[in-house]
């Protein structure tokens, strides 16, 4: 296999053969992988724009699988299904399906209840699926999607802007972005909320 990437800190590495089902041979290094990925996922942002979907159909597994494989499918073809193997993070594979059903079950009392405010509910699904890791790759940028459908379809408020409207580097956002989720790991969800609107 001719795809040599490098994995930044919060990137899960691919192993061979999820690598092996990369659908364009003539890509070879992390920044090609990177732009053909990008491509992909702002046609499913595009997508995900003229949904009209109910809750009931949002909170389903069918639907989160169906989301990431519309960002991935032009590249993977492992793109919406859930991982075969472990990696350095995430819930053991046999466990994704159970766990992923308890998150969207969480998820719909947490609407149905009000038991937070909506960025509060998205954020928090945000953060469990990506703890969930349910894909080989892509669950940050899947879970930030997912949020934004959320925000957007469920409470009817506009997207997030995940720390692009401040101006700092993209590295340094990352890095906010990354300390944020720590927090989050410990059940503090402040400066999660305050990053995605940032």
């Amino acid at each position: 296999m001719g795809l040599d990437l490098f994995y930044v800190d919060g990137q899960t590495p691919l192993d061979d053969e999820e690598k092996e089902g990369l659908l364009i041979q003539t890509i070879a290094t992390r920044g090609e992988l990177d732009e053909f990925e990008q491509q992909n996922i702002e046609s499913a942002i595009q997508w995900s724009i003229g949904l009209s979907l109910k809750p009931d159909l949002i909170f389903t597994e069918s639907f989160v699988r169906s989301v990431h494989k519309r960002m991935y499918d032009q590249v993977w073809k492992w793109a919406g299904e859930f991982r075969k193997s472990n990696k350095n993070i995430g819930t053991d594979k046999w466990q994704i399906p159970t766990s992923l059903k308890s998150l969207l079950d969480d998820t719909k009392y947490w609407y149905e209840k009000n038991v937070y405010e909506p960025d509060e509910i998205a954020m928090r699904f945000k953060h469990r699926i990506v703890s969930i890791h349910c894909f080989p790759n892509g669950n940050g940028r899947h879970s930030r999607l997912m949020a934004d459908i959320i925000i957007q379809k469920v409470f009817m408020k506009p997207e997030f802007s995940w720390g692009t409207s401040a101006f700092i580097s993209d590295t340094a956002a990352r890095d906010n972005y990354l300390k944020a989720i720590k927090l989050a790991d410990k059940g503090d969800f402040s400066l999660l909320l305050e990053f995605a609107r940032s």
